[in-house]
């Protein structure tokens, strides 16, 4: 159970996130809604450990994760808005920069595993600078779950990208929380969020548990009037 209780933050005399909470089991999806600049790739930053809270707690089998970067390193993978990669280098030399340490979990993803699911053999000795921008984020995928992760925060994931790739980053997502793992979402798109088991919506600093009926016009009405 992963249990984000308090989350508070301000940008000198602008408050983000105020007391922001919610929880996820081992095998559920969690989606973070709001329209853009409500905060919420700023929570996913500090639960990835990029930005530090003004206060808060990300608890994972009592471990405070934001307190521990060398246990949340371990359990947990975070892929951002962005692209972390190293644009000169191919995504093989990516990847080996995530498996320094375990070149074999390397070569039998790539032939069986994560790697191959989403893809990467196809492109990987395509230089960064060179790929699309499907392969670029099944990459950053890739390289985040390099730790076989037991929680993975996405923002965006399938941002931008055609049927196919967002399919097949779906179809990871899924198997990913069908083995135990813990997904945490910060997205605007459907699919992903009638993927989510629970949904919350960021407005006014405030995140509010959401729940969405399939209805995508009341959906839009709702963002709307979170403005």
């Amino acid at each position: 159970m992963l249990e984000v209780a308090h989350i508070s933050k301000s940008y000198k005399k602008k408050l983000v996130l105020s007391d922001a909470s919610f929880s996820a089991a081992d095998g559920k999806c969690v989606g973070i809604l709001g329209t853009n600049g409500t905060g919420k790739s700023t929570l996913l930053s500090i639960l990835a450990g990029i930005l530090k809270p003004d206060s808060g707690s990300s608890l994972w089998e009592g471990v405070d994760l934001l307190k521990d970067a060398k246990f949340r390193t371990k359990i947990q993978g975070y892929v951002p808005q962005g692209i972390p990669l190293f644009p000169e280098l191919s995504a093989l030399d990516n990847l080996s920069l995530w498996y320094a340490q375990k070149k074999s979990d390397l070569e039998a993803s790539l032939s069986s595993g994560i790697l191959q699911r989403l893809g990467i053999k196809d492109f990987i000795r395509t230089p960064v600078a060179k790929m699309s921008g499907g392969m670029k984020k099944r990459l950053s995928i890739a390289c985040a779950v390099a730790c076989n992760p037991k929680i993975l925060l996405l923002d965006e994931p399938s941002a931008s990208l055609d049927i196919i790739c967002k399919e097949q980053i779906l179809d990871y997502l899924g198997e990913f929380c069908a083995k135990g793992g813990i997904a945490v979402l910060v997205t605007h798109d459907i699919q992903e969020i009638e993927f989510c088991d629970s949904t919350y919506m960021l407005s006014d600093g405030k995140l509010e548990r959401y729940n969405y009926s399939g209805d995508v016009k009341a959906l839009v009405r709702d963002l709307e009037n979170s403005k």
